[in-house]
């Protein structure tokens, strides 16, 4: 970022800058983009996305913002703000790389206004505390685990507590998984197809549902099969070039011949 745009945005009004602090967070669900810029990557957005996000509910609840309720409004809102130069309007070009997925390249344009169909390059990297407070946390945690030796006695007494404990729990979720499996194969042979305890323990489920059922047979889950003989009637659909196929079968009287099939084509209207 050079220094003229830093310059630029220290002079916006408070107001603007909660504008752009909004847009720039997760909170606008703006769709945010990469591009090339002078070789750097940059993030930017769609001029549509940005005025949807000063329409929505979220930006609604903000104080000592401007308020915003037509689509012309929030054109006149964000072209307020490119002066500052937290963001600026460009130009997308081919993708920079051989690949059609990679990022395109960007070129700021000399004329500089606000269109939804246009597109907007950001030269500000929003509120930096969340950086800040995790960089400090860091420091602190490298700190503390250096000067370990120089913690008073009932500290130490306590990490060591909260190690155990931790370790303990990890030990005792290994013994459940090898204790699980010597039983599966156990109940495999003796009583099949075999019995799995806590058959949950890892799925994707939570802390609890792992732990429910105790236990289940370990039964493949597979579809149902119609017996020979019964009578069925399946209708199967394929769609292609507009034109739908529908094949039904026929329940014949004599069972052991199989159901002769009758095709019935319907016309299927295009989606405009």
């Amino acid at each position: 970022m050079s220094a003229t745009a830093v310059d630029q945005q220290k002079k916006a009004p408070k107001d603007l800058r909660n504008v752009v602090d909004f847009l720039r967070s997760s909170k606008s669900g703006m769709k945010i983009r990469v591009g090339v810029l002078g070789g750097k990557r940059i993030d930017y957005f769609k001029g549509k996305s940005a005025i949807k996000a000063v329409l929505s509910p979220a930006y609604a609840k903000l104080k000592n913002v401007p308020k915003v309720t037509s689509e012309e409004e929030a054109q006149q809102l964000l072209h307020s703000v490119i002066p500052f130069a937290f963001f600026l309007r460009v130009e997308r070009g081919q993708p920079s790389g051989s690949s059609s997925s990679s990022p395109k390249t960007l070129q700021i344009i000399r004329e500089q206004q606000f269109k939804p169909e246009d597109y907007y390059a950001w030269f500000y990297e929003g509120s930096q505390w969340t950086t800040y407070a995790g960089a400090i946390g860091m420091v602190v945690v490298m700190l503390a685990g250096v000067m370990f030796p120089l913690w008073p006695p009932t500290f130490k007494l306590g990490v060591s507590y909260l190690s155990m404990g931790v370790l303990g729990l990890l030990g005792l979720f290994f013994a459940i998984a090898i204790v699980r499996l010597i039983f599966y194969i156990i109940t495999v042979i003796v009583a099949s197809p075999g019995i799995w305890i806590f058959p949950n323990l890892f799925a994707d489920v939570g802390f609890v549902d792992s732990f429910i059922p105790v236990w289940e047979w370990d039964i493949k889950k597979k579809g149902g099969k119609k017996k020979k003989g019964e009578k069925r009637e399946k209708s199967e659909k394929q769609v292609a070039n507009g034109v739908v196929i529908e094949e039904v079968a026929d329940s014949g009287v004599d069972s052991s011949r199989p159901g002769s099939r009758s095709a019935r084509i319907e016309e299927v209207p295009e989606d405009s």
